[in-house]
């Protein structure tokens, strides 16, 4: 079955009853493990302190994880021995269940995917608490979300025993090969303007006169954007004065973009998660999203890293993370149709930007 994601689901049901043997007490020495979800960059990139985690606990076992298809050629180097699947619930989902059983499965984020797990065969099957009857039922144990702010990523690393892992390293991930594109040939500073959601986008204007002072300083601004946000770029140089990379970069190709910049400046969306990984020193604009819970937390302590946000903000009020409430969750998950004048990301201004850019470096580095 394939061409749809309800063919994938039934299919996915249909295989757990059939093939399922559940294990109800965790396997204390896992051989073979699983990270099963469907997620977004950002959430994706997220799950490094859990990779990192289950290397430390089990420093033999295959670790593999399901990641949609684009994401795939970001961990070609396998960083913490991880081996990715790539996941496409509208594909054919043979080669996932063509995969030896896996004695444990960690299921991040949506319940939905213990479903997939147990349709791998996995044996012991764990996720977080207080999601649906009907999308907890192949799960075998609840972990529950702390009770004190974190970042996501630390909290997911809850769901394999064992203490906290060490910091992250930009060692511990090594570039990922990518095909030959232009790079800029002076110092230069990345400028993502794109975002999964407008609501998340900054200003024009702001950008443009971010430009200009990092201009004025010595160091050439690049615009970057996803596939189909051509037009953000366009509005932020109008003359075209800097290079701009817009949707014409694989995620390969961006990483190395990345790591040669002296800077990356991006709303909260999955490049800024990626900056944080590639070691890039990085400024993440929150408008709607938690600086918390989106930050770099403990797992990304020592990165070169600034948030930038409002707080408090009066309508970032939203306590549910994955469906799910948290009292001590703050953000906002509402739609452009439900918010259609939003004032979190205009509340941004440039100097708060460049008050966080100076932070990050030396007067000599970016001055």
């Amino acid at each position: 079955m394939s061409g749809s994601r309800f063919a994938g689901r039934v299919e996915v049901v249909a295989r757990a009853f059939a093939v399922r043997r559940r294990v109800r007490l965790r396997p204390r020495a896992p051989q073979r493990i699983l990270i099963a979800h469907h997620l977004l960059l950002g959430d994706t990139l997220m799950l490094t302190p859990l990779l990192a985690k289950l290397r430390a606990q089990h420093p033999h076992a295959d670790v593999a994880m399901t990641v949609p298809r684009p994401f795939a050629p970001l961990y070609a180097t396998r960083p913490y021995g991880v081996r990715v699947l790539p996941f496409d619930p509208r594909a054919s989902l043979r080669t996932l269940f063509d995969e030896d059983p896996f004695d444990l499965a960690l299921v991040p984020g949506d319940n939905r995917y213990a479903w997939l797990a147990a349709a791998m065969r996995a044996r012991h099957i764990v996720a977080f608490a207080g999601e649906s009857l009907r999308k907890n039922w192949p799960v075998d144990e609840f972990v529950p979300y702390g009770d004190a702010p974190a970042a996501w990523g630390d909290l997911v690393a809850h769901l394999a025993d064992g203490p906290a892992p060490r910091a992250y390293r930009t060692s511990d991930w090594a570039s990922p090969p990518c095909h030959p594109f232009e790079r800029p040939l002076a110092r230069y500073v990345v400028l993502h303007v794109g975002a999964s959601s407008p609501l998340k986008q900054w200003l024009p204007q702001r950008w443009s006169a971010l430009a200009e002072t990092l201009a004025s300083r010595g160091v050439t601004p690049v615009w970057s954007a996803g596939p189909g946000e051509e037009a953000l770029i366009a509005a932020v140089d109008r003359e075209r004065r800097y290079h701009a990379y817009a949707g014409t970069l694989d995620l390969a190709q961006l990483w190395h973009l990345l790591k040669q910049a002296d800077l990356l400046v991006a709303p909260d969306t999955g490049i800024a998660h990626l900056g944080r990984v590639v070691g890039v020193p990085s400024v993440a604009l929150f408008g709607p999203g938690s600086a918390t819970l989106c930050g770099a937390g403990d797992f990304w302590r020592e990165a070169r890293y600034r948030a930038v946000t409002v707080e408090p903000f009066p309508c970032r009020d939203q306590t549910i993370l994955f469906r799910r409430n948290l009292d001590w969750v703050r953000r906002c998950g509402r739609s452009v149709d439900a918010c259609p004048a939003h004032r979190c990301m205009p509340a941004i201004d440039v100097a708060r930007v460049v008050a966080a850019i100076d932070s990050l470096f030396t007067q000599e580095r970016i001055a």
